[in-house]
């Protein structure tokens, strides 16, 4: 579920969309669920509400959000043209820096990214290779706001990238790529994104 905060802050949220593509998050509407979802008892939340050691998230995208003529917040459209995924999730990597500041504010618990990507129209070019710059600047712009979130406090223990070979989702099947490594799904070949070789290059940069 997303976290939202106001003054146009963007804060965290999980696998979600533009809000100007009526795409398919009925789908994931719990109401639409409920005859398929076990019932919750007051003896379920005591059990689940223990103490934990640390907080973990997936943050793909965020959503701006502002004060309304109300005073209540609204979120705030994305302009024409916005930059985006190739699944169509808006790009913000703002999330990256207000999504665990605000978890880390208010939990007070250290933050794992346990997901974060993009998916992209990933080929294999003439001269045998896989070229995703859109991926790479994907990566920089969010550890870019990543790096503000410790800056300003946060305690980030670790961070995953969604994800190492593309794969089968669980909500597109095979139709989204959003490996470091490129699957040939016929042959199970697998090729190294120029992605990938930049990624092992930034953590060997940024490795303590």
């Amino acid at each position: 579920e997303k976290k939202k905060e106001e003054n146009n802050k963007n804060n965290s949220g999980t696998n979600s969309s533009n809000n100007n593509d009526n795409s398919n998050n009925d789908q994931y509407n719990v109401e639409n669920s409920k005859e398929y979802l076990p019932e919750i008892t007051k003896e379920d939340m005591e059990l689940i509400s223990q103490p934990i050691d640390f907080y973990a998230q997936n943050i793909y995208c965020g959503e701006k959000v502002r004060a309304g003529a109300d005073g209540e917040p609204e979120i705030v459209d994305f302009p024409a043209g916005f930059p985006k995924t190739a699944i169509k999730w808006p790009i913000t990597p703002e999330c990256l820096r207000w999504g665990p500041r605000f978890l880390y504010e208010r939990y007070k618990l250290p933050i794992y990214i346990t997901e974060n990507g993009m998916s992209s129209c990933d080929v294999v070019s003439l001269d045998s290779k896989v070229h995703d710059p859109n991926r790479i600047d994907f990566m920089e712009r969010y550890f870019l706001e990543l790096e503000k979130a410790i800056e300003d406090g946060a305690e980030i223990e670790g961070y995953f990238y969604w994800s190492l070979l593309d794969n089968y989702e669980w909500g597109s099947g095979f139709s989204e790529r959003f490996g470091l490594v490129y699957v040939d799904y016929t042959t199970q070949q697998r090729i190294p994104k120029d992605s990938a070789y930049w990624y092992k290059k930034w953590i060997e940069e940024h490795s303590k």
